[in-house]
């Protein structure tokens, strides 16, 4: 079974770029759906009402995610 999108995505921690940003994010947060596809981090993002930009970063993991 492929990796889900959000654990592909806390594993880019160690970028230095913005995708990075976000995995440091997704990771100190206790509510981040860990397990989730790109929908549910998308969800998890409105929640928390971030800012339009982080959903472009979003949409860049998301063309690199192996899974995808």
């Amino acid at each position: 079974m492929a990796q889900s999108f959000a654990r592909w995505l806390i594993r880019q921690a160690s970028r230095e770029d913005a995708i990075g940003a976000l995995a440091k994010d997704a990771k100190r947060d206790p509510g981040f759906p860990k397990e989730g596809d790109v929908e549910a981090v998308r969800r998890r993002l409105r929640e928390i009402q971030a800012e339009g930009e982080t959903f472009a970063v979003v949409d860049d993991a998301e063309m690199e995610w192996p899974g995808g």
